[in-house]
């Protein structure tokens, strides 16, 4: 499939406020957040359009300040059919976002890995009937939608005490394409067979790197660049947004990098997400 960008049409939140079309459209939030669209359904991943950070983190040497606002208020994205979170730290699975956009949208299930169950009925304030829970190799099927699961490793593979894993990778399906995000992770042994495996058209991907500073600090690193466009190559997928950056100055890459990696690519079709883009996928035009 073929991956285009193009500037909005309309403000973002008019944009969102609007019921999705069949077209498979993309909207980048931020950090790891997306609107993810087609077949007249929508999806919202780890979404974070607050500042619960920056005052959790306030007087630390680490203090979470945006270098760019939310592009949208989480209660101006309508329309919602599934939310999901790929694991349980606060960027991904936010106090300060769900519960405004669940009730926004009070028929959209909540979905998350089982490891997170807990912490996820406590930050979002939905009823445990909302809640779904998945797994490493599990799969779900909603009304329009399909959600595949994956192993990922934010830094190791981590699992909790009745054997979860804490980290996922989710696949969305939906409009006839097959959009793959990674969650949080670096490379490890069997991934790129595992997200092959995926068929996926598209690839969202961290990029902010990991290094012993941050390591040393409490904070978990994710891919490289150049390790996120190796994992497409090796699985197969032809597409690749990267993201995971320019949001927290302590724990980003540098967008020239990021930049100049995805034009000296060989993949199809590699980008650097940008909020005030609107990222297509459709049938490639032929030659």
């Amino acid at each position: 499939m073929r991956l285009t960008e193009r500037p909005f049409d309309a403000p973002l939140r008019e944009v969102l406020a609007a019921p999705p079309g069949e077209p498979v459209q993309l909207y980048w939030l931020g950090q790891a957040g997306f609107v993810v669209e087609g077949g007249r359904c929508r999806v919202v991943i780890d979404p974070y359009l607050s500042d619960f950070l920056a005052e959790k983190y306030r007087g630390t040497p680490y203090p979470h300040l945006r270098m760019m606002p939310a592009p949208v208020e989480p209660g101006e994205i309508a329309h919602v059919d599934a939310v999901l979170a790929t694991h349980a730290h606060t960027d991904h699975l936010d106090p300060g976002t769900l519960p405004q956009l669940l009730e926004s949208n009070p028929g959209a299930p909540l979905i998350v890995p089982k490891s997170a169950r807990d912490v996820a009925l406590t930050r979002s304030c939905v009823s445990v009937e909302r809640l779904i829970g998945i797994e490493a190799g599990e799969r779900l099927d909603l009304p329009g939608v399909s959600i595949a699961a994956t192993r990922a490793a934010h830094e190791t593979l981590e699992r909790d005490g009745r054997g979860f894993h804490c980290f996922l990778g989710l696949a969305v399906t939906l409009g006839g394409a097959t959009v793959f995000h990674s969650g949080d992770t670096v490379p490890f042994e069997g991934q790129a067979e595992e997200v092959r495996a995926l068929n996926a058209d598209l690839a969202l991907l961290p990029v902010n790197g990991r290094d012993a500073g941050r390591a040393a600090n409490g904070v978990p690193g994710n891919m490289t660049m150049a390790e996120a466009l190796e994992l497409c190559r090796a699985a197969g997928i032809a597409g690749m947004i990267a993201h995971h950056f320019d949001l927290f100055a302590f724990n980003t890459a540098p967008r020239p990098e990021v930049e100049a990696l995805a034009r000296r690519s060989n993949l199809i079709h590699a980008v650097a997400a940008r909020v005030d883009r609107a990222y297509g996928l459709g049938p490639r035009q032929a030659d």
